[in-house]
């Protein structure tokens, strides 16, 4: 794939590991893994993919990709005594599939090209589920040239790739996407909770959502399969790093100047489920906060 020769690739948590498996599969290139847990470098190893540390992917990769917790994760990553942009080489693309807040990745993407180096933001979207079958949708901020360079790369793990536009713009459309998510699925729980009130049963209120004008991503996926049989486990999306994407929202919502409010009523209802000690749970969970918050709901939730 172009004259690149190595792929690095750091963080194989939840959604790394299977976007690695399918990189290191599709790619046709050695791909260098490096993650401070030792058990999925030991699962990739059979799919070719050789474990290294920090030094040896900054050294020897001509691209990195990134798929760690947040932003300020993938600062720390960068700014290091012995980080990524330290060790940066004229010539070598940085890929961020981590969601990130949007001025931080501009900020990044000056500072490596002050190195004559490229940072680009391709955060992904969809499931772990999605990343195992290599069917992901990705939202790219780059350069037309850059972007024509890591596209087939990408492509070996997602299904859907968007230019968004220049860098930081992949960040915008992702955050956007997850706040739009959070607000319908939060208007799906404010209509479960009235509708139940009122003696209407959820299951009748949200299958006839699915024939009316209500119908939606959110609502087949969300609503009928999280919030209607209360499944809030713990091995998926959080509270926790919904709330991280939804603060990234606000924060550049109060940088160009919209009052948000969708927005920040969400955010009262990530808030009330962290004070419950709900943060480690699939976050739709909020729906039982939203329709009785006296409600004690079991840590893990249901399969």
């Amino acid at each position: 794939m172009n004259d690149f020769k190595r792929i690095g690739f750091i963080g194989l948590g939840v959604m790394g590991e299977p976007i690695c498996r399918n990189l290191a599969r599709k790619c046709g290139l050695p791909v260098l893994g490096c993650d401070h847990d030792a058990a999925p470098l030991q699962r990739l190893a059979s799919h070719g993919v050789q474990a290294s540390d920090l030094a040896g992917v900054a050294r020897d990769c001509d691209v990195i990709f990134l798929c760690l917790p947040s932003g300020e994760i993938v600062e720390k990553l960068v700014y290091g005594a012995d980080g990524l942009l330290a060790q940066a080489r004229p010539g070598q693309i940085v890929v961020d599939t981590s969601t990130s807040p949007v001025d931080t990745t501009r900020r990044l993407a000056r500072e490596f090209a002050s190195a004559q180096a490229v940072f680009i933001d391709a955060p992904v979207a969809r499931t772990r589920a999605a990343a195992e079958a290599g069917k992901l949708s990705v939202m790219v901020g780059a350069d037309p040239a850059v972007f024509e360079r890591v596209q087939p790369l990408i492509a070996t793990f997602a299904e859907e790739i968007t230019l968004c536009g220049p860098v930081g713009c992949g960040q915008v459309v992702k955050i956007l996407n997850n706040m739009v998510l959070f607000e319908t699925v939060t208007a799906l729980a404010e209509a479960r909770g009235i509708a139940r009130r009122s003696g209407v049963d959820p299951r009748i209120l949200l299958e006839a959502f699915t024939r009316g004008s209500a119908d939606s991503f959110a609502l087949r996926n969300h609503g009928l399969k999280a919030i209607l049989p209360d499944a809030f486990p713990e091995k998926a999306f959080p509270v926790a790093y919904a709330r991280k994407d939804l603060k990234y929202a606000l924060r550049l919502a109060e940088q160009t100047g919209i009052a948000a409010h969708g927005a920040r009523n969400v955010d009262q209802w990530f808030e009330a489920a962290l004070a419950r000690g709900l943060g480690n749970l699939y976050w739709p969970v909020i729906s039982k906060v939203i329709d009785d918050p006296r409600d004690e709901v079991p840590v893990g939730g249901q399969d």
